[in-house]
């Protein structure tokens, strides 16, 4: 049955079914109904490297994309060949239609800071629908947590993404921050150690600061601007 074959009704139904403590349980789910036609959105942050850690435990070989906005931290780039040495995903690398040189060229050398919604509009959503589209997927995979943002709060573990168009999984909505440190440690996995330097959401490096104690932990991001997401999840 195709992604679209599935009603609200069912994925609500589907959503109920499932246990919020397992994201193990979801990603099989995710799996058995439309893998090879699934893939893992990964920005190789804590939650991605817990997702792939556990993905491949279920099926070695799914599909793994990440959008190279080509402003990864160093470090960023140090936890994905970590990644791709360890794990037998199917890695692939996305890149924005436009270079960074092009970029600065048509909209100025610091485009991230005049306009950022912009900046993440062409570097990271139309990689994204581009991606969704080209790899011919009828689901994907996120890291995302309810208690990351307001903007995430109502995640379910999984639902109908009506902006792109097919079934999105969020298995690790229900679990804490320390629920994520707790398995990325226990397994000892590779993850990025700007984490360990205030980093909790880490970014481009243009638009992520370190966070100060008693801060929310997106406030590195995109600081002293009103935007709080880069448009791939709200």
């Amino acid at each position: 049955m195709s992604a679209t074959a599935l009603n609200q009704e069912d994925i609500m139904r589907w959503n109920d079914s499932l246990d919020e403590g397992s994201p193990q349980g979801v990603l099989a789910a995710a799996v058995e109904r439309f893998f090879p036609d699934v893939a893992l959105a990964c920005s190789f942050g804590l939650e991605d490297v817990a997702l792939v850690d556990m993905l491949s435990r279920i099926r070695p070989g799914v599909k793994v994309f990440y959008l190279d906005t080509g402003l990864f931290f160093p470090e960023t780039y140090a936890v994905r060949d970590k990644l791709a040495a360890r794990y037998p995903a199917e890695w692939i690398r996305i890149e924005p239609r436009i270079s960074l040189d092009e970029q600065a060229a048509q909209y100025g050398a610091s485009l991230w800071a005049e306009n950022p919604d912009l900046c993440c509009k062409l570097r990271k959503v139309e990689p994204l629908q581009r991606a969704l589209s080209e790899l011919g997927l009828r689901a994907w995979i996120t890291g995302i947590r309810r208690d990351q943002a307001p903007t995430r709060a109502n995640a379910r573990l999984v639902e109908w993404d009506a902006k792109f168009g097919l079934v999105k999984f969020n298995p690790l909505a229900a679990w804490k921050a320390a629920d994520v440190w707790d398995y990325v440690r226990s397994n000892g996995l590779p993850y990025n150690v700007l984490h360990d330097q205030g980093y909790p959401s880490i970014g481009c490096w243009p638009c992520t600061r370190r966070v100060q104690p008693g801060e929310d932990p997106r406030a590195g991001r995109w600081a002293g601007t009103a935007k709080t997401e880069c448009g791939l999840h709200g």
